[in-house]
Parts: C-alpha cells; sequence; structure tokens
C-alpha cells in the first residue's frame, strides 16, 4: 500500500469515527470490482465478500437496536421498520455523509460513469466497511459502529413510517367518504436555516382544515393529517 494511499485511508478513518487495527481490512472494504477487472496484474480482491457479510452485521445489529428501541412493536412493524433503514437509499445517503465515495477504488469505465456517486454502489460499500470493522474489532465494536451510525437513521426511519400512515389513512378515508383528495399547502417557514420549523396546511374542501409543524415540510404535513384524521375519528365515535 502506498503512503499517499495510508494518508488517505486515515483521513476516511476520521470521517468514520473509527480507527482500524488493520487498515488493510478498510481498503479491501473500498475495492470495487471494475477496479479489480480493470487491474488483472494487481493481487486485490474486491469488496464484495466483505458486502455479504456486512449485510449480514449490519441485519443483526438494526434487529437488535430496533427491539431494544422499540419494545412494543410487532413483529411485522419492526421488520417493516428494519427495512426502512437497511435498504439502499438510507445506506448511500449515509455514505456520502461520510464522504466514502472519494476513496472507493474505481475501474476507469465506471469511474467516467459517476460509480463514487452511484447509491448502489455506496451502499455495497458502507455495508462492506461495517464487515470491515466487525472483522478489525469484533461484534461488539461492529454494534457500536453501527449504533453510532445508524440511531438517526432508525428514528427518521420511525418517524417516516408513522407517517406514511397518517397521510395514507387520511387519504383513504377522505376518498371512501367524501370523494375527496387532502390538499396541503405551505404556511410559513420559520427560524435560521440549520433549525427551520415549517408550517403546512391541509384542507378537505367543506370537511375540515387542520395545520402542522415539523422540522421538514414532509414531516409538518404528517402532523396536519395527524389531526385530521384524529378530527374525523373522534367526529364518526360521537355520531354513533
Amino acid at each position: 500500500m502506498t503512503e499517499e494511499r495510508q494518508t488517505a485511508l486515515k483521513k476516511l478513518e476520521s470521517h468514520l469515527s473509527c480507527a482500524f487495527r488493520d487498515i488493510t481490512l478498510l481498503d479491501n472494504a473500498l475495492v470495487h470490482r471494475s477496479y479489480v477487472n480493470e487491474n488483472p496484474s494487481l493481487s486485490f480482491a474486491d469488496n464484495e465478500r466483505l458486502e455479504f457479510l456486512g449485510d449480514a452485521v449490519l441485519e443483526l445489529c438494526i434487529s437488535d437496536l430496533l427491539m431494544k428501541a422499540f419494545p412494543d412493536y410487532s413483529e411485522g412493524q419492526l421488520s417493516k421498520l428494519r427495512a426502512s433503514v437497511v435498504n439502499e437509499q438510507p445506506l448511500a445517503e449515509l455514505a456520502k455523509k461520510c464522504r466514502i465515495g472519494s476513496f472507493i477504488l474505481l475501474g476507469k469505465g465506471e469511474e467516467s460513469s459517476g460509480g463514487r456517486s452511484k447509491p448502489s454502489i455506496l451502499a455495497n460499500t458502507m455495508e462492506a466497511i461495517t464487515a470491515a470493522v466487525f472483522l478489525d474489532g469484533g461484534f461488539d465494536r461492529a454494534y457500536e459502529f453501527v449504533r453510532r451510525l445508524f440511531t438517526p437513521l432508525i428514528e427518521e426511519g420511525n418517524r417516516s413510517a408513522t407517517y406514511k400512515d397518517y397521510k395514507t389513512t387520511l387519504q383513504e378515508l377522505s376518498q371512501n367518504r367524501f370523494r375527496e383528495i387532502p390538499r396541503y399547502r405551505l404556511i410559513g417557514e420559520y427560524g435560521p436555516d440549520h433549525d427551520k420549523l415549517f408550517e403546512s396546511g391541509l384542507s378537505i374542501p367543506g370537511i375540515i382544515e387542520t395545520t402542522g409543524k415539523g422540522k421538514s415540510k414532509k414531516e409538518a404535513e404528517q402532523h396536519a393529517a395527524h389531526k385530521a384524521l384524529d378530527e374525523l375519528l373522534k367526529n364518526t365515535h360521537e355520531g354513533e
């Protein structure tokens, strides 16, 4: 391994907040098969075996974290939430936050086609790095690595799943009962850019109007939908 590569890997360790005893494991986790295919004379192995192991390590760690965080959730709810966390999109976003794309070894063809920003490559590399942490320091170290990086994704995944249910349920109820689709509008944005608060309005014409606030437009809309659902269901029960 060249001195330049070692320096680059040390930089990535700082992005990951994780120091390796065997830095070659991290290096191997960053080797895409396109690089190996274009450099057959080099004794490199690609990261696909690590990706395979990392997928299993992630699933076990995330499953345990979910069971501890949500002791009242059913198996179905836990499975749904795990699937929202351990999939290509959130893994790729996490890889971007850790700046992993800059350190992946790619073949020239993959490089020229934008491979460093491809979600599939980033997500697979994130899994491979998780395996490298496991092999380097054991399960406890891998668990802490996953807990630190993935807890915000778990919290966001739980909010998204809950909010999706509110909006979906409200739309189905509104279409079936009133033949109307809820309409959403942005009322305002408040606070500094790093800590914005959004307020959204919801209207089912002639039926109900609510507002909701949240850290994103989507979250604000979901709070408005939750209020509308509560009100409509309350009125239904009172009329029985």
